[in-house]
């Protein structure tokens, strides 16, 4: 999309010297030794030779396909409870996931999903994938599959795993063209793959380990192995992320296509969507060790799917409300029987997650902004842009909603020096803009931003003049809602601050908690913050019903 010229006065400054500028100040917005050894642990014996065949890309595919069934035959009466690690489940557990992956990859998956005869010269096996039942993934679902070592880790760091019996891998589906709300790089889940034997005949079943942490493997109910940070690790962040992070809020508009929500796992109808919105200058890579550490509770874990909404943050506030309101309206769509909402915003992000639970009416921005705001609204048609980011109403599915470092009232910062160069470096869409000077008049702008040069943007709405900021803080929220609010140590409140957003601006009367962490405007990572975000969702979870329900609904 085209963007806007920018300001004269600051055109001859290299970009590359503004957008460091503009990011600081928007930083303040914002067995034994001879044992054979395999990437899984040491190797059962009497198994190694053959495992060692079947990762030959010199032998033919199905004789090696032959071969993994065989090693995870051999050690299938092996296995015990699953929990403790030897040689055998090791053994057993690579060559179920590894054999998954070659019949998945092997010519374009000609040999996936259909029964297969397999020899390799000693053993003839029967094999059959098992369909798709509640705690099974069907067999075509995933386009791909990954061993967790695969996935690159830079964050997040720690490792939410499950150690038991089977092949623990990332599920990745990838299809073209991309589905309603999957990430660009397609979307993942934990998948743990397990063989069960009768004789010659073998069943591979491609389990959820996240829905059925146990499961019958060979006669036997055990613990299924499992990585859950793999399947959130395949999300990283690209390598040019910070200059991403800059442009996305300096020129919104060459991101817009990014904007949207998505889901972090495979849409689930049994489990409560939750839904990350991140603050200025920042992106839903933010949210990773939030969400491991979340996802490590088995609990969390079985009744909630993670979501996050992506937008560029250089955008008004109004305006990035309207399209979180508008993605999740497509997944009320899209699926019309899905859990009840949890929103969680940090900064900026709160903001937006705050306008999607109240009503906003015409009476009110004329209370507030007087005659000229009614003018604005009668020669304006209902179905513009304009009208459709000043008034809306509450979200009834939004059934709770937790502010992380949330400037409600604004933010000094946004009148200082610093807040007006970050202001003025932030460069919208030609189209945006167009609309702005073509429904809104000097004398309209002067009362918005106060200048009718000034356009609306991300850093003006953070300012406590800002109008918006005191409609939205007179309607009263319709789910319930906590506070996060960061201390940087002085320990102080109710004079603290966060660094960047006052305790005054963050707190908010009527939240069913307010807890104060102690940590800078950066706090959504804190073990504290975490750990009240844990207790927020279980006790969703006893007090919305949800839990009740889902028990009622999926019999366990």
């Amino acid at each position: 999309m085209p963007e806007s010229e920018m300001n004269p006065k600051h055109s001859k400054i290299p970009i590359q010297i503004r957008s460091v500028a503009g990011a600081t100040c928007l930083a303040f917005l914002a067995g034994c030794a001879t044992t054979p050894q395999t990437a899984r642990g040491p190797q059962y014996p009497p198994a190694a030779n053959t495992l060692r065949e079947a990762r030959s890309s010199q032998v033919p595919i199905e004789r090696r396909a032959a071969d993994y069934l065989q090693v995870a035959a051999i050690c299938a009466p092996l296995l015990g409870n699953g929990t403790q690690e030897t040689p055998a489940r090791n053994t057993y557990n690579t060559a179920a996931a590894e054999i998954t992956i070659l019949l998945r990859s092997a010519d374009g998956g000609q040999l996936w999903n259909h029964p297969l005869t397999l020899t390799n010269g000693g053993e003839t096996y029967h094999l059959r994938l098992q369909p798709a039942s509640y705690g099974v993934w069907a067999p075509d679902y995933f386009t791909a599959f990954k061993l967790p070592s695969e996935v690159e880790r830079k964050q997040p760091k720690v490792l939410n795993i499950q150690n038991g019996v089977g092949g623990a891998l990332v599920g990745v589906r990838a299809v073209n063209p991309r589905e309603d709300l999957a990430p660009f790089k397609g979307i993942t889940a934990p998948v743990t793959a397990t063989l069960d034997f009768r004789g010659t005949d073998a069943t591979l079943a491609l389990r959820r380990p996240a829905r059925q942490p146990t499961a019958n493997v060979q006669g036997k109910v055990r613990t299924l192995a499992a990585d859950y940070t793999a399947a959130l690790a395949y999300y990283r962040p690209p390598s040019n992320f910070l200059a991403k992070k800059l442009m996305a809020t300096f020129r919104p508009g060459r991101y817009v296509e990014k904007m949207g929500l998505y889901f972090l796992q495979p849409y689930d109808p049994h489990r409560i969507p939750v839904v990350f919105v991140h603050g200025l200058a920042s992106s839903p890579f933010m949210w990773a060790q939030t969400i491991n550490e979340l996802d490590a509770d088995p609990q969390v874990r079985e009744h909630y799917q993670f979501g996050v909404f992506a937008y560029p943050t250089g955008y008004p506030p109004l305006y990035s409300a309207l399209r979180l309101r508008e993605a999740l309206a497509k997944v009320d769509k899209l699926y019309p029987n899905h859990r009840g909402y949890v929103l969680v915003g940090h900064s900026l992000g709160g903001i937006l997650a705050h306008m999607q639970v109240v009503t906003v009416t015409p009476a009110m921005w004329e209370r507030t902004v007087g005659q000229p705001a009614r003018e604005v609204l009668d020669r304006t048609a209902h179905d513009s842009l304009i009208y459709r980011s000043l008034i809306f109403q509450a979200d009834p599915r939004i059934k709770r909603v937790v502010f992380i470092c949330t400037p409600h009232r604004g933010s000094d910062t946004a009148l200082t020096g610093l807040g007006r160069f970050g202001r003025s470096l932030i460069a919208l869409p030609v189209a945006m803009t167009s609309i702005f000077r073509e429904s809104l008049t000097d004398v309209d702008l002067t009362q918005f931003t106060g200048s009718a040069r000034r356009l609306p943007n991300s850093v003006s709405g953070l300012s406590p003049k800002n109008p918006t900021l005191k409609i939205v803080n007179s309607a009263g929220i319709s789910a319930p809602y906590h506070s996060i609010i960061g201390d940087r140590g002085k320990g102080d409140t109710p004079n603290s601050t966060d660094g960047v957003v006052p305790y005054w601006s963050s707190h908010l009367d009527g939240a069913q908690s307010e807890v104060i962490v102690p940590g800078p405007h950066g706090s959504q990572n804190l073990p504290q913050t975490i750990a009240e975000l844990h207790r927020i969702l279980r006790l969703h979870l006893k007090n919305s019903g949800e839990l009740r329900t889902t028990i009622a609904e999926t019999g366990y």
